[in-house]
């Protein structure tokens, strides 16, 4: 089953266009990690956010210990006014299928 995360990152303002583009830049590589079916960058108000669907769990915890995690957490760290939220969700379909579901 897919595995749906929702990453919220909160930059300090003085480091809000390095934490964008630092998070632009690893899009790329994270689009080419197996089981990556979908990793989206949004921008809010304060926050950014990164809506990603995985393949599986087996999938997300290889991101999680791959090249691109690790040079990411590597440019944010320090540039963030709190941890990255996560909230891991599983899916429940419903209504039509194109549209109630990630």
């Amino acid at each position: 089953m897919s595995v749906v995360v929702i990453a919220t990152i909160a930059p300090e303002s003085e480091h809000a266009d390095a934490v964008r583009e630092a998070l632009l830049a690893s899009v790329p590589a994270v689009h080419g990690e197996r089981g990556c079916l979908l990793y989206a960058l949004h921008e809010a108000e304060d926050a950014l956010v990164v809506v990603e669907r995985w393949e599986d769990a087996a999938a997300r915890q290889e991101h999680l210990e791959g090249d691109a995690f690790a040079e990411l957490g590597r440019q944010l760290e320090g540039r963030m006014t709190r941890p990255a939220e996560l909230r891991v969700l599983t899916p429940l379909p419903a209504g039509e299928d194109a549209k109630g579901v990630l």
